[in-house]
């Protein structure tokens, strides 16, 4: 049945491409045009830092300091407050890429990747504020509540899920005395065990970050595709009615759900969707994008599946931690959105963080990014291209 299944999908996939090239062709245009403005250019230099850092020790160094922090709220080693930071500055799919990493690196168990990769994929700032709040409902305020709701939310994941595996593994933080020798140490030590000399530790970082945007790059784009796809075959409705009965219970209005079933495959084109059939009371729409930033969209867990597949680590925990997150962030904004958006003009918090993300900043990112973003991309490529080159011809 499942190969009958992934076959029949399959074929189906080939023959609507065939029967709706125009639109299949637009919207692999969308998926490709994010990818090369805005996903390529703001990730790479992520990736390449963290493979540097992690390459250069910088990442066991840091990690005995956060000891004390993460063991005891999150049941995982310091070194996973990197993975948490960059999760969360960069977006996802970071979080999984730097966790498979660490894995390799052997400096995690296999139960302590599994708890730490299920709350630091997060959605990152720029995206929240920018694109959500500004772009998609044309107010900068939303973005502290969204963003509150989600990185709230994503911190709750983390301390519930620090009592998965605990069957598996065991353990307990013990205070240590200097802590700065040992951090220098660990720094000196995961260097010295590293024997390449700088040039190859920078192009592979360089050639590895691609490698694995390139992978990114594929998935956006094939979900756009199979998105779109869906919506024209009927197919979307035809789940969405499925949905609106779940929905219903919790109060959602029926035009939300169409666009909620299409934020569940692809964030972007739902929180638009969202955000178009919100009128005027967002309360609703808010709670609804709230989900869908948590869930994650099956686009990037389809990218988090294909990252971790690399190594030994299970998906079903990431999984289980998108829907506990999606809940939480959900349940959030609903309890937050009236003290933080409707009546905002009474907290003196809302205030002070509103005039840090006004407008014109989020915007003048984003077109910053638009314009420098695809360049950017050539070049790297490019770089990539001839390292690889020259490695070929010297081997």
């Amino acid at each position: 049945m499942k190969s009958v299944l992934l076959a029949g999908s399959a074929l189906l996939l080939a023959v609507s491409l065939i029967l709706y090239p125009d639109p299949s062709l637009q919207a692999s245009i969308r998926g490709l045009n994010m990818w090369w403005e805005v996903v390529f250019p703001s990730l790479l230099p992520f990736f390449i830092t963290a493979e540097l850092l992690i390459a250069f020790g910088m990442v066991r160094f840091i990690g005995v300091f956060c000891e004390p922090i993460m063991r005891p709220l999150f049941n995982v080693p310091g070194v996973g407050s990197f993975v948490l930071a960059m999760g969360m500055a960069s977006g996802y799919p970071s979080g999984a890429k730097l966790t498979s990493r660490l894995r390799q690196e052997k400096q995690l168990t296999k139960v302590e990747a599994e708890r730490l990769v299920s709350f630091t994929n997060a959605s990152n700032p720029l995206f929240i504020v920018g694109v959500i709040a500004v772009s998609f409902f044309g107010d900068a305020e939303l973005g502290i509540l969204l963003a509150i709701a989600h990185y709230g939310g994503n911190i709750l994941v983390g301390i519930c899920m620090r009592f998965y595996g605990r069957s598996e593994s065991r353990s307990v933080y013990v205070r240590e005395k200097g802590l700065v020798n040992r951090a220098f140490r660990e720094l000196h030590e995961t260097r010295m065990a590293d024997k390449r000399p700088f040039g190859k530790i920078f192009g592979d970082a360089v050639v590895n970050s691609i490698q694995t945007l390139l992978m990114i790059g594929g998935f956006i784009i094939m979900f756009s595709v199979f998105n779109k796809l869906l919506f024209i075959l009927g197919i979307t409705e035809s789940l969405a009615n499925g949905l609106r009965i779940v929905t219903a219970v919790f109060g959602v209005p029926a035009d939300l759900v169409v666009p909620m079933f299409s934020g569940l495959f692809e964030i972007t084109m739902g929180g638009q969707m969202i955000a178009h059939a919100a009128g005027s009371d967002f309360f609703f729409p808010i709670v609804v994008v709230s989900f869908i930033l948590a869930f994650n969209g099956f686009s990037v867990q389809a990218q988090v599946a294909s990252i971790l597949a690399e190594t030994d680590i299970r998906f079903a925990p990431y999984f289980f931690a998108r829907l506990l997150h999606g809940f939480i962030a959900a349940g959030l904004a609903a309890i937050l959105f009236e003290p933080l958006y409707a009546k905002h003009q009474e907290t003196s918090l809302f205030t002070f963080l509103q005039e840090k993300t006004a407008p014109d900043t989020s915007t003048e990112l984003l077109g910053a990014l638009a314009s420098f973003g695809p360049v950017f991309t050539i070049i790297m490529l490019a770089v990539a291209t001839l390292i690889l080159m020259k490695r070929r011809m010297m081997g």
